[in-house]
């Protein structure tokens, strides 16, 4: 897909998912905003992309936090003159916990980042995308759609997630597309927070029918898929890169 002459924000831009979105991006013509918790691992991934011939820059943001979320729209805008996609990616796991033992605090961290980070991404970013005809990505997941026990805070945000893309989806037409990725299990970092005395990341894998995790790169096709002209009449979709574990 070649994405020459668009702007791009990934957020979680530092590891995982959101790193091979945002180098697949680079790799397609993008200029890419990388924004991450670890300025560290932002800037790693800013590095990988100038490295492959692409334009990137490093952010440091709290994605739940409203001033930071404005500020990484507005200082992307102030680098590149504009901005046509938003994946609001980043997100934390859950520790297979049942819900009866869930500590308030953590359900509502998980859902700031994974769910209201969103919300906020797109209040400050849309006057710029509907400068642009723009796209709006969002990393939900298959327990979106197909929960698992002890996962209770985690599924709601990320139902939350869909809920919220469909939302938009309508809101924002015909100038905003907007979308959701609903990955399974994926072979990131993160991965090994989700298993439990239930479940192990083996035992992952087992329940997919293609018979292994997705990967970094299978999110990455995805994305830029879906914010491409190819996919110029898909919005409020939940995309499943799920290998057949939601059939």
């Amino acid at each position: 897909m070649n994405h020459a002459e668009n702007v791009v924000v990934v957020t979680g831009a530092g590891s995982g998912m959101g790193r091979a979105v945002a180098r697949r991006f680079g790799t397609s013509g993008a200029a890419v905003a990388c924004v991450d918790l670890e300025r560290d691992s932002a800037t790693e991934t800013a590095r990988e992309i100038r490295d492959e011939d692409g334009d990137a820059i490093a952010i440091e943001a709290d994605v739940s936090d409203a001033s930071d979320v404005e500020s990484m729209i507005d200082r992307t805008v102030d680098a590149f003159g504009q901005l046509d996609v938003l994946h609001n990616n980043a997100g934390i796991p859950q520790r297979d916990t049942p819900v009866e033992d869930v500590a308030e605090e953590t359900w509502d961290r998980i859902l700031d980042v994974n769910l209201k980070s969103a919300f906020l991404g797109t209040k400050y970013a849309v006057p710029h995308l509907q400068e642009r005809g723009g796209v709006i990505l969002n990393t939900a997941s298959t327990a979106a759609i197909r929960p698992r026990t002890g996962l209770s805070a985690y599924v709601a945000s990320k139902g939350g997630m869909v809920s919220l893309t469909k939302q938009l989806a309508h809101e924002l037409a015909p100038e905003i597309r907007v979308n959701a990725i609903c990955p399974v299990a994926t072979d990131t970092p993160m991965l090994e927070s989700f298993a439990g005395d239930e479940l192990s990341v083996d035992g992952m894998a087992s329940t997919i029918p293609m018979e292994r995790l997705a990967t970094p790169r299978d999110v990455a096709g995805a994305a830029v898929f879906l914010a491409s002209d190819d996919a110029a009449m898909i919005t409020g979709t939940a995309l499943e890169v799920d290998g057949g574990r939601d059939i």
